[in-house]
């Protein structure tokens, strides 16, 4: 089958061999994968986010030597069905999953991965038990976002958020969007974002925030003394100490975005002002369902965040056009499309 390769740091598409769906596992074709901006941040710093990234035993998820084919939010048809499953769902069914394997040595990641491909590939194999069908009337692309948007519902359900709670989301790519998407599910208001980018503040008010700021040269003192509750989801060295710079006292903050170089904090600055630092990753079983719900039900918005869509040919390049905010906020890889 053909695939995209991280090989020698680089992205490559190659053929590699169909894999083969163990004991209560399912082989499926993939309709449609996000590329997300871990991704981008994995490929740019391979070195590091595979030395931190690590199994529950201390060993590292993949080796850099082997291919790894990246891709952890998608939308899926089953194809067959591997020994001892239940066959609940046939084939052709539209499927959605977490991205790990429910294996007897323990979970595997799908994606990150050296013998488990994910969504940048034209079939993967997934857990049974871990399926979910996609409803009826939804769309495969908005499907496939399920994923990501998980991510900023488990965030909100993190921040313990009170009555009164008023909320600041620094950074509005696809994550701080899908941290603002469930604010909005849960009713919290007033929800301001902040972003350097015009396109991403157009994005964050579609999708739930009352007010958008440009953060230069600073975001607006009174943003900050009012904001009890700040989302980080930026991912860059410096953000969180100035995050907790300009936080009231007293606030709580919750480190989403996935920083993957050494960063520095002033831990004087949280002494001081009594700050609560979460730092939040993924979430559960019943978060990743609760999600595709919401999705279908029109609770969650996904289409105003998809912007493009590639075959396997393209995925080079929309690495490199997803640098640019005001061009692209979700790219999906569609490795069925011909040419780019």
């Amino acid at each position: 089958m053909r695939a995209i390769v991280v090989r020698d740091k680089r992205l490559l598409v190659a053929d590699i061999p169909v894999p083969e769906p163990g004991p209560g596992e399912v082989l499926v074709r993939t309709l449609a994968c996000g590329i997300c901006g871990s991704d981008l941040h994995a490929l740019k710093h391979a070195d590091r986010f595979f030395e931190n990234y690590r199994r529950p035993d201390g060993t590292p998820i993949a080796d850099l030597a082997r291919d790894i084919v990246m891709g952890h939010e998608f939308c899926a048809e089953i194809v067959d069905h591997g020994p001892r499953t239940e066959r609940r769902l046939p084939p052709g069914t539209r499927v959605c999953s977490m991205p790990v394997l429910q294996r007897p040595e323990g979970r595997q990641a799908i994606g990150y991965s050296n013998d488990h491909p994910g969504g940048y590939a034209e079939y993967m194999r997934l857990t049974e038990a871990l399926l979910l069908e996609v409803p009826n009337g939804l769309a495969t692309e908005q499907a496939a976002l399920t994923e990501p948007m998980a991510v900023g519902l488990h965030a909100v359900n993190k921040a313990r958020l009170q009555l009164g709670d008023k909320t600041l989301v620094v950074g509005c790519g696809p994550v701080g969007l899908a941290v603002i998407a469930s604010l909005r599910l849960r009713g919290i208001q007033p929800i301001v974002a902040a972003d350097f980018s015009p396109r991403r503040r157009e994005l964050a008010v579609t999708l739930g925030a009352d007010e958008a700021v440009d953060p230069s040269p600073a975001i607006p003192p009174a943003r900050w003394r009012d904001a009890t509750v700040v989302f980080e989801c930026v991912g860059v060295p410096g953000v969180i100490d100035q995050i907790m710079a300009g936080a009231p006292r007293g606030a709580r903050v919750v480190i989403v975005g996935v920083c993957m170089e050494p960063d520095t904090i002033h831990p004087l600055r949280g002494i001081s002002k009594e700050l609560s630092l979460q730092f939040v990753l993924g979430y559960d079983g019943d978060e990743f369902a609760a999600t595709l719900h919401h999705v279908a039900e029109g609770a969650i918005p996904t289409r105003p965040l998809i912007t493009g869509k590639v075959g396997l040919d393209g995925v080079a390049s929309a690495f490199a056009e997803l640098a640019s905010p005001e061009r692209h906020a979700k790219i999906l890889v569609e490795p069925w499309r011909e040419g780019c």
